[in-house]
Formats: C-alpha cells, sequence, structure tokens
C-alpha cells in the first residue's frame, strides 16, 4: 500500500480540527495495531461496566458468585442517568444475570451500583488488575452528588479486553460467548456505528445482517468514549475511541465527539473492508 495513504494517515488528518483530544486503539488480528494515545489515562465514564461484567464473570467461574442469585435494589443504589430501575421504588429484586444485561444494554446506573455492591469494589478493581489492565481503577460507586469521578482507563486498557473477548481468552472460551451476547445488545453505539452505511446492519434489506457490534459506550461532561468488537464477513476488529478536553460539556447527537469519532470509525470499516479483513496488507 502507497505509504502516504495509510490509514493512520487518514485518521490523524480526520482529527486535525477536532475541538478535543482523542485517544484510538485498533486491532485487526492479523498483526495490524494502530495507536494514537493508547497510554494516556481517560475518565472511563460507563465504559468501567465492562470492566465490572468481566470481574462478575470471574467470579462466577471461580465459583464464588452466581449469576442465578438475587439481588435487591436498595436505597443506596439509587442514582439519576441511564437506565430503566431509576423508574422503579427501591425493593425489587432481580437475578445478578439480569442486573448485568440492564448494566450493559442500557447502562442502567441501579444496577451497576447494585453489582458493585454485590461483588465489592475491592474485589472488581483486583480482577481488573489481575486481567493485566494496569492502568484502569473503579473509584467508588456511581453517586455524582458524592464522588468527583468514576474511574479512569486508557484505549490500550480498554481494547484489550476486547481483544480476549474474540480470543476467548478474557476469562473463559464460555463466558467471553457469553459477555459477548450481552455487549452485542448494547443501546447506545452511536459513536461506533453512526456513520456505517444502514444496509450492512438491517437485515429487512438483506438476507442477514452483515455487520454486528458488541461494544459498551459512556458519557459524561469530561469525556466521550465507545470501544468494542466489529462482526464484518471478513472476520472481527476492535476499536476504541476515547474523548476528552472537548469545550462543549452539552450531551446531543451531534456532539463533535460523537461526529469525528464515527468519521474514524466509517475510515477503519472502509478499510478493513477494502483489503477483505485487514488494516493494512
Amino acid at each position: 500500500m502507497d505509504s502516504r495513504f495509510t490509514l493512520e494517515k487518514r485518521i490523524q488528518a480526520e482529527i486535525m480540527s477536532y475541538d478535543g483530544k482523542m485517544g484510538i486503539y485498533l486491532n485487526d488480528f492479523h498483526g495490524n495495531e494502530f495507536a494514537l494515545g493508547q497510554e494516556e489515562k481517560y475518565e472511563t465514564a460507563s465504559t468501567i461496566k465492562t470492566f465490572i461484567l468481566a470481574s462478575l464473570f470471574d467470579e462466577v467461574e471461580k465459583g464464588n458468585k452466581s449469576l442465578e442469585d438475587f439481588v435487591e435494589y436498595k436505597k443506596e443504589h439509587v442514582v439519576d442517568g441511564s437506565g430503566v430501575l431509576v423508574s422503579l421504588e427501591p425493593g425489587a429484586v432481580l437475578r445478578i444475570k439480569d442486573a448485568a444485561v440492564f448494566m450493559i444494554i442500557v447502562s442502567d446506573n441501579i444496577a451497576t451500583n447494585m453489582i458493585i455492591d454485590y461483588l465489592g469494589l475491592d474485589t472488581i478493581n483486583r480482577c481488573i488488575e489481575k486481567l493485566g489492565c494496569k492502568d484502569t481503577v473503579l473509584y467508588n460507586p456511581i453517586h455524582f452528588d458524592q464522588y468527583r469521578r468514576l474511574g479512569t482507563s486508557t484505549p490500550k486498557d480498554y481494547g484489550s479486553v476486547f481483544t480476549r473477548l474474540v480470543k476467548g481468552e478474557l476469562v473463559s472460551p464460555q463466558a467471553d460467548a457469553a459477555m459477548i451476547e450481552i455487549l452485542k445488545k448494547q443501546h447506545y453505539n452511536s459513536m461506533i456505528t453512526k456513520d456505517f452505511p444502514p444496509v450492512y446492519m438491517d437485515s429487512d434489506n438483506t438476507d442477514e445482517i452483515l455487520i454486528t457490534v458488541a461494544s459498551k459506550s459512556g458519557s459524561m461532561d469530561a469525556c466521550r468514549n465507545d470501544g468494542g468488537i466489529v462482526f464484518t464477513p471478513y472476520g472481527p476488529y476492535v476499536i476504541v475511541m476515547f474523548h476528552k478536553e472537548f469545550s462543549d460539556a452539552m450531551y446531543y447527537p451531534a456532539h463533535p465527539a460523537t461526529v469525528f469519532g464515527a468519521r474514524v470509525s466509517r475510515l477503519v470499516l472502509d478499510q478493513f473492508l477494502a483489503l477483505e479483513g485487514r488494516f493494512c496488507l
């Protein structure tokens, strides 16, 4: 491939006018990785929930916990923000696997607090460290009025989780496959998929869905993040995009972090499909 027209240079040109800082990690599983600021720390927002999910499945794999255990929604779990449990009163009881699904697919903050309480903060952070994510920390449960931050991580750490999920090497092949299926149902993946051709992802227009995504995003005033696995007819690839230091803290679909992230994501998809499963030859 012409060295003047690499994926790296296309991405760098795309984000040159971006009002903010974007950290990127890409892996095509053919020895081609691309990283931009991959070891720089970012606020996680709800992307920390992927690490919590991994910690839950790790504890289940060890026999310390069970997905069939029941957890109660208590007053101390109450928090505003995303999810459905905020519409219910404390006292509801959920199976832990159902709380985990809520935590991921609608980014439910109350379900997340229930799982943090169930596992314990120390257990979660020990598991994160055991997974080799040395720059990732969950500081506390989600309580915006009590704590200044939730967690920190890096594009490299987050990308490593999805890379090992694809390989079945994060917790176990069975557990990893189960986590991927949950992550595929995640509702908020617009940064990754916003500019994807709809025909690739809509089975009403084709005999099958050609592209699926298993991901978890996260947004707070100080960050906009997305990351996951894109499954294509040529195989999967991992993409992570973390954002900070932008000037606009408001939430809306055309936020520059989403717009520029979506452009980068489309560049990556086009390159991967054009080269039939690789980022470069």
